[in-house]
């Protein structure tokens, strides 16, 4: 394979509906460690995140959503908030998500988590680790019938992950929460953001999270959004020197590994799995036969605090409001979501990449660095096959970052 250097308004209240589902052929999850069915994206998402609440106690420097102590006046309210649990029942969605801000932050959580269970929805919560994360409060939402509970942690010493979180304590805090979701039997799932900050303690952290038993590591990339500043932002080198750490570690440990806004780390599994297989067709077979994968507005919406249906949290591109029309319309029939589907509107090297399907790059950072949403992932090194032999470089400079872009000889 080639590489390139590079890098108040009336609340109405709308229901959903159910609809049928066609199933795809098995295919290469992105741990490169099982198989799954992959679902119709057109028709519903594996994940639907709320985002309950902006109001958070921590001072994370790459928040996404530049969380402040207080709520938002115009949050869901809890009625409003039981017709979204009753919408994603409607719509069977696998994965219900409860982040934030800090979800802890509302006083309703708890009842929240005792309807989903009432409508068969299986839900997740992301808190923050701050003195609102007790052993109480973890058993109460396990006996209200959540099923995981995702921490983030990002470094392996107090140092590195309280100067991520800017408030002390907060490392000490996620471990002993996990101990308490051990005893209350509640699946621990680990989210680290990785940025140039972490980057060299990634190996440290795989050893820490395998003496603590999670069942899930979720690594995310960065998106310049929010507090998320451009000077983080890893560079496309380092991006697959990342890959190549989550791959390794994905053959020894006994948690699976995930990315979020690093969709090229599935065309990285494939292509290992390739190079082990030895046939010149195995990495041909191995797209045909891999599941579509899931990206922003594709197998994933996010519904705000206020209601508005985005493909992601990372992605500010509003597509309607709950409050107004049903999320399955939203996400089903907006012109928003049904582009960020489509890949064969995606542009640059992603539109002509064989891994499109697979991967599409992600929608979120294209947007956040070049404004447009169907833009080529700026930070892969990849270069598609059927791009033919490279031409001429050139730079391009956002926000202080330089980008080196390799163009095709016309």
């Amino acid at each position: 394979m080639r590489y390139t250097s590079a890098c108040q308004t009336p609340r109405a209240v709308a229901n959903g509906s159910p609809s049928r589902e066609k199933i795809r052929p098995n295919g290469v999850e992105e741990t490169g460690k099982a198989t799954f069915k992959s679902r119709d994206f057109d028709v519903r998402p594996l994940l639907v995140i709320w985002e309950m609440t902006q109001a958070c106690d921590l001072k994370c420097m790459h928040c996404r959503a530049s969380a402040q102590p207080h709520r938002h006046a115009l949050e869901l309210s809890t009625a409003e908030a039981f017709n979204l649990v009753d919408q994603v029942a409607n719509m069977r969605v696998p994965m219900f998500v409860l982040t934030g801000g800090d979800p802890l932050k509302r006083p309703d959580l708890q009842a929240i988590v005792q309807y989903a269970r009432h409508r068969s929805v299986k839900t997740s919560l992301t808190p923050s680790a701050t003195p609102l994360l007790t052993r109480e409060a973890v058993f109460k939402l396990k006996e209200s019938g959540l099923m995981r509970l995702a921490l983030s942690l990002d470094g392996s010493t107090a140092q590195l992950h309280d100067g991520f979180r800017g408030v002390p304590g907060s490392w000490k805090r996620t471990l002993d929460a996990v101990e308490w979701s051990h005893e209350a039997k509640l699946p621990v799932q680990v989210n680290t953001r990785v940025t140039l900050h972490n980057l060299h303690d990634l190996d440290n952290l795989v050893e820490l999270l395998t003496s603590i038993k999670v069942v899930l590591w979720s690594v995310f990339f960065l998106v310049p959004i929010g507090r998320g500043q451009i000077s983080n932002l890893l560079s496309p080198e380092e991006h697959e020197a990342v890959f190549a750490k989550l791959y390794a570690a994905s053959k020894r440990v006994r948690f699976h590994i995930k990315t979020t806004e690093g969709q090229h780390y599935r065309r990285y599994v494939l292509q290992q799995h390739a190079q082990a297989a030895q046939s010149m067709t195995a990495i041909a077979d191995l797209i045909a036969h891999a599941p579509s994968g899931v990206n922003d507005g594709k197998g994933f919406v996010f519904v705000s605090h206020t209601g508005e249906v985005y493909p992601s949290g990372f992605l500010p591109l509003s597509a309607g409001n709950i409050l107004w029309e049903p999320l399955a319309d939203i996400y089903r029939n907006s012109p928003l979501f049904l582009s960020l589907r489509d890949v064969s509107q995606l542009k640059g090297k992603c539109g002509r990449c064989e891994f499109q399907d697979v991967c599409g790059g992600s929608r979120a950072r294209a947007f956040a660095l070049t404004g447009d949403a169907l833009a080529e992932e700026p930070c892969c090194s990849y270069i598609p096959v059927t791009q033919g032999d490279l031409g001429w470089s050139e730079i391009l400079t956002i926000d202080g970052l330089a980008l080196t872009y390799h163009k095709l000889r016309l």
